[in-house]
């Protein structure tokens, strides 16, 4: 089976995922081990180069140079942080760590303007990285590997296991049977939505290139209307703000009097949704 650099065409997809809370803390668990292992790196690089400053042969230095060295590497890492050996931890997210640090060296290598690699704070937003793995004797396509599709609704991701997606997969999926996955990434953003991203590899393009017609067309933006072709054909200004003018102003009213009641009750802001249900089955 060839590997994903000598395939022709490359395409990335998103999807949403559904996990369950039990999911949900796994992806909590690999994406903060994805973001520690990265920094590891960052400590280790500096510490070895502050160490190499001693022009002195000192043996407790030349030692702790050495016991730095050994610990890039992700067995080596998880031997000596024992909390890394966690069984929910997917190994490929440690190793897609240390593959990111290293890309990032390279990057500041070619363009010095993007900077040495720098620690990852911790924040609302986690991801990490994972690999398709195919077997020796498995079919190129998106129901073999590791990380597969079970059907046009569900996948499965290594720890994860069984997950229920949204996108425009299968616009992809039902018109190609030689697609090859390589990096997958599952990413949680800051409103608490869970994603996940494949890079897809095939030897035959994923989209059609559409004829050539030889014709061109001029197009005027100004701010009477909204564009005027070569040809004379005028399309309206949509004036999006005046059409919800009027629903902008009622939402905003409704958050008003949200904010005042919470303030007075002394609770968050995000509770009022799940107050007013209460109120509502209390007043049943």
């Amino acid at each position: 089976m060839k590997k994903m650099n000598d395939l022709e065409y490359h395409y990335g997809l998103k999807m949403r995922i559904y996990p369950s809370t039990n999911q949900k803390k796994i992806i909590k668990i690999n994406g903060n081990i994805a973001r520690t292992v990265y920094n590891k790196m960052v400590a280790i690089d500096q510490e070895l180069y502050k160490l190499k400053q001693v022009k002195l042969p000192i043996d407790i230095v030349k030692e702790r140079i050495k016991e730095l060295k050994s610990r890039k590497n992700a067995r080596n890492l998880s031997n000596h942080y024992q909390y890394m050996q966690d069984k929910n931890i997917d190994s490929l997210a440690k190793a897609n760590a240390i593959q990111n640090y290293q890309k990032a060296w390279k990057m500041f290598r070619k363009v010095h303007s993007s900077g040495t690699p720098k620690f990852h704070k911790k924040s609302y937003r986690l991801s990490y990285q994972t690999n398709a793995q195919y077997g020796k004797d498995a079919k190129m396509d998106v129901y073999s590997a590791s990380v597969k599709f079970l059907d046009k609704n569900h996948i499965s991701l290594p720890k994860l296991g069984r997950l229920r997606v949204s996108g425009s997969h299968r616009r992809i999926i039902d018109n190609k049977d030689d697609i090859r996955i390589g990096t997958v990434t599952i990413s949680k953003d800051t409103a608490d939505r869970y994603f996940v991203s494949m890079q897809l590899g095939s030897d035959t393009p994923f989209v059609k290139k559409l004829a050539k017609t030889n014709s061109q067309v001029g197009v005027d933006l100004n701010t009477e209307n909204f564009l005027t072709d070569s040809f004379g054909k005028v399309v309206a200004n949509p004036r999006y703000y005046r059409t919800i003018k009027g629903k902008i102003a009622k939402a905003q009213k409704v958050l008003s009097r949200r904010q005042r009641r919470a303030k007075k009750e002394k609770r968050s802001l995000r509770d009022s949704k799940n107050y007013q249900k209460q109120r509502v089955l209390v007043a049943k």
